[in-house]
């Protein structure tokens, strides 16, 4: 049974404890919608993709155990052969304690995860590549998520492109006199110059608009529903299934006992946070595990014009785990203010990160 979305722990054996019911789901296999789902939840709060980074890595150290002595299939090891050994018996000032052998193998497994070989804390920045990028003719850009496919057709009069499968964000080169027409299944998105996504699934299309406004339509002689036009920050699902249906075979109303069916087109206003969150996959990802906040504001810094100056020597030493945007830092001070007490204040083109009073 896929995780429920609705429960957002906050403690840390909360999302711990959701980061593994989310693995071991994965590992059964996802549906496309349990996938989408699965990177909502992990991308919507830095710490639910570092628990899930933590797991996996645990979780692969322990795969590799199945090598660890590959000469014991010859050569087996007496020690392993062996009745087991009564307990160890630690002696100390004061006392006496009993540790089993068992007990004591698991523990230096847990450390050797923990802190391995040299000592030091494991400390990695992952920089994750951004999604495909396609540059057209017109000087319009096209930005694919994983597994989406599109075809292109421009005209002296058009510019036509193809959404096969998946989605896509679509920054379109404004030409009045030559209309961006984007086709996913029945449904066309019709734009000049604006930015927008398109998401085709097996019943339903979504239509993002992140700048400027579209058309919507139904280039079909069964749709029964006028679409609508959609400004910045509205997003409509539509329901191709419905759609495709003439007007005479609509469902009759429902009654009372009968759930009423999900509309044909649906419009929401989404805002910035939520924007952000379904765009998610575009840009490059900076993933850090345990990083000083010293280091993790270097590697900001990389990617962004306003950079990040930390003025506060306490904070040199903050340890830092999530995936985030390398583009969107604004999201990570976001994220240092509301969470961890952080003050962020904008000077020109710096940021200057200094511990709360």
């Amino acid at each position: 049974m896929t995780p429920p979305q609705h429960q957002r722990p906050s403690t840390t054996e909360g999302i711990n404890a959701m980061a593994s019911a989310w693995l071991a789901r994965r590992d059964k296999g996802l549906t496309p919608d349990e996938e989408s789902e699965f990177a909502l939840w992990r991308f919507s709060d830095p710490r639910h993709a570092a628990a899930v980074a933590r797991l996996e890595t645990a979780w692969g150290a322990m795969d590799a155990l199945r090598e660890f002595r590959p000469d014991a299939r010859v050569h087996p090891d007496a020690e392993l052969l062996a009745a087991p050994k009564a307990a160890v018996v630690l002696r100390f000032p004061g006392g006496t304690i009993a540790v089993a052998a068992a007990a004591l193998l698991i523990l230096g497994l847990f450390l050797w995860l923990a802190v391995p070989f040299g000592g030091a804390p494991r400390r990695q920045a992952i920089v994750h590549p951004g999604p495909e990028r396609v540059a057209l003719e017109d000087g319009s850009m096209v930005e694919l998520n994983t597994g989406a496919q599109i075809e292109v057709a421009f005209t002296e009069g058009e510019r036509h492109v193809r959404l096969v499968r998946g989605e896509a964000h679509f920054t379109v080169a404004k030409n009045p006199d030559r209309p961006f027409i984007v086709s996913a299944g029945i449904v066309s998105v019709r734009a000049v110059g604006t930015a927008f996504s398109v998401s085709l699934a097996q019943q339903s299309v979504a239509v993002l608009v992140t700048h400027g406004r579209v058309q919507l339509n139904a280039p079909t002689p069964t749709a029964s529903v006028e679409l609508p036009r959609l400004e910045a920050g509205q997003r409509a699902v539509i329901d191709t299934v419905s759609l495709e249906r003439p007007a005479g075979d609509l469902p009759p109303p429902p009654t009372p006992q009968v759930a009423a069916p999900p509309p044909v087109v649906d419009v929401r206003d989404l805002t910035p946070v939520e924007v952000e969150r379904s765009l998610s996959w575009q840009g490059i990802r900076l993933e850090f595990i345990d990083m000083r906040l010293s280091d993790v504001v270097s590697d900001f810094n990389r990617y962004n014009r306003q950079k990040l100056v930390v003025r506060d020597r306490g904070l040199d030493d903050f340890i830092i785990g999530g995936n985030f945007r390398a583009d969107n830092v604004d999201a990570f001070v976001r994220l240092l203010e509301t969470s961890f007490g952080i003050s962020a204040i904008r000077e020109g083109d710096e940021i200057v990160l200094r511990q709360s009073p």
